[in-house]
């Protein structure tokens, strides 16, 4: 038996990417990795001075489903962590609801398929958010964590 979209991850985590894809890279120009290092990307030569590298989390299926992921903000050549502070303040305002702060921030869900349309499932609900101390890695680049919980309907 199939199991039903709602409870798919590859849907969740197809879901989460083309979220940051579409507005952290494709609006905001920052790079992202997914799974990847801390180490500092480069671009067909050229060296990244910011980026974001996305990670995946727990999940439990239910009826109200439960999941996380990890978004590491890391800059380099930045001596005060001034950079961090403003890659952090993108990544909350696209991740929070400034406009009506009685509504959780939420991301769309998607039934994805690798050569059709995708189809809208409904909502990802973004219930919390903890951020980290900055910390500096021992080649200088500077992080903060934040690691975003969730919550999405599901039939299982």
């Amino acid at each position: 038996m199939a199991l039903n979209a709602t409870a798919r991850e590859a849907n969740y985590r197809d879901s989460i990417k083309k979220f940051l894809v579409d507005n952290l890279k494709t609006v905001e120009g920052i790079y992202l990795t997914f799974d990847k290092t801390l180490a500092t990307p480069n671009i067909r030569g050229r060296v990244v001075k910011r980026w974001i590298t996305v990670g995946f989390g727990s999940m439990a299926r239910g009826t109200m489903s439960d999941s996380v992921f990890e978004l590491y903000c890391c800059t380099r050549q930045d001596n005060e962590g001034f950079k961090l502070a403003q890659l952090g303040d993108k990544v909350m305002g696209y991740l929070t609801n400034s406009t009506n702060t009685d509504v959780p921030a939420y991301i769309p869900f998607y039934q994805s398929h690798p050569t059709q349309a995708w189809t809208l499932l409904g909502g990802i609900v973004i219930q919390s958010i903890i951020e980290s101390d900055e910390y500096e890695t021992e080649d200088e680049t500077k992080v903060k964590l934040f690691t975003v919980r969730t919550r999405f309907a599901s039939v299982v």
